[in-house]
């Protein structure tokens, strides 16, 4: 079987080493340690001033919304994970979608001061698969009509723009780290920031609003993440510039193998150093991926149409026609790509997947009868 994932996971006796490590100090929760150590090799990492380890990137999402004291109407992306706009609603706001650019995949920034009104309080954009949005108009938006802007960057973990890490931009930015990520420490997240006062203010929220052992600074929720996690961070983060070089390979791979599918594929931030977080595949038609998918299936190997449907369609989510979003979730399909994926396993999916396509290239210069074998069952055969 190949998954459309698999979670990176180190060699077992370094995870180990953490975890005996753990057993001896019996400190497993509440700002630990590996908790701190984590959250400092990081920011080394990722050259930024300011983070906050949380429990998973939802809860990263509903901090920085009730950090920033948002209310009413926030302008948000229909084409995202839900958790991108069920943060919104679990926090009292109300999404307001704007529909995507037909080849960024992200939030056009063209349709957004249409959709400001006075109850507008926010902006959440999500940089799709990685590729940054147009973060500059974003941010020439926000301070004309003095908006906030959270980025949530669930799929940016290595992602550079304009030589920084996209993680500095936006009042405030979240990740997650779940088990799926190209970085991840089984789960959890993170929260940031340039602010420090913001910063100051989640790292409060996330510990149930404490403010020293007996005092209550603000309103709180648990946010926090565990030693267990940590030490999964630890180790992964040790072989990250590995993990993003194979991704990038595997990535290339893909493109040349499929160079005549009829298909494109998201197009990049001019000012971008990506990270190659998923590779998505927008096909020409709904139908022809489809077939792929089911070709690929009956061969156990699992494909994922990320993000189907547009979270525009979904009855609770305040629902609007979004046109370019709709169309691109109807044909978008990502492909399996994580670190133990071989170049033979490459070669059987794209093979499959250009088999798919000549065969029905070959009907449709065929009569249709020519199609049908004799006991009447059409040949499906690639």
């Amino acid at each position: 079987m190949i998954p459309v994932t698999k979670p990176f996971l180190p060699k077992i006796q370094e995870f180990e080493s953490y975890v005996n490590s753990i057993w001896e100090r019996q400190w497993l929760t509440n700002n630990g340690p590996l908790v701190n150590e984590l959250e400092l090799k990081l920011k080394n990492y990722l050259g930024i001033k300011h983070l906050l380890y949380v429990s998973n990137g939802t809860m990263a999402l509903q901090l920085a919304i009730n950090a920033l004291e948002l209310k009413g109407e926030v302008i948000t992306t229909p084409f995202s994970f839900v958790a991108t706009s069920n943060s919104l609603v679990w926090e009292g706001c109300k999404p307001v979608f704007v529909d995507i650019d037909g080849e960024t995949f992200n939030i056009d920034p063209k349709k957004i001061e249409e959709a400001i009104t006075p109850q507008t309080s926010a902006i959440l954009a999500t940089h799709v698969y990685g590729n940054p949005c147009d973060i500059d108009a974003i941010q020439g938006i926000a301070q004309r009509y003095s908006l906030k802007v959270i980025y949530d960057a669930a799929h940016c973990f290595g992602t550079k723009y304009k030589n920084k890490s996209v993680f500095e931009y936006g009042d405030i930015s979240t990740t997650s780290f779940h088990a799926t990520k190209l970085f991840h420490t089984i789960e959890g997240g993170a929260v940031f920031t340039q602010c420090p006062e913001l910063l100051k203010k989640m790292a409060s929220m996330r510990n149930f609003g404490h403010n020293g052992p007996d005092e209550f600074s603000e309103l709180g929720i648990n946010g926090k993440n565990c030693e267990f996690h940590a030490a999964m961070g630890l180790c992964n983060l040790k072989q990250i510039d590995e993990i993003l070089d194979k991704r990038r390979l595997l990535s290339f791979y893909y493109w040349r193998a499929l160079s005549t599918l009829k298909a494109t594929y998201p197009k990049l931030n001019a000012d971008l150093d990506y990270n190659y977080a998923y590779f998505p595949v927008l096909f020409d038609d709904e139908q022809l991926m489809l077939k792929c998918m089911k070709a690929l299936e009956n061969e156990k190997i699992y494909c994922r149409r990320y993000f189907y449907p547009a979270l525009s369609a979904l009855p609770f989510l305040n629902p609007a026609f979004m046109p370019v979003c709709e169309s691109v979730a109807k044909r978008i399909l990502c492909l399996p790509l994580y670190h133990t994926l071989t170049s033979s396993d490459l070669d059987l999916i794209t093979r499959i997947m250009l088999r798919v396509q000549n065969y029905d290239m070959q009907n449709e210069m065929l009569p249709s009868s020519l199609t049908v074998k004799q006991n009447g069952q059409l040949d499906t055969a690639y």
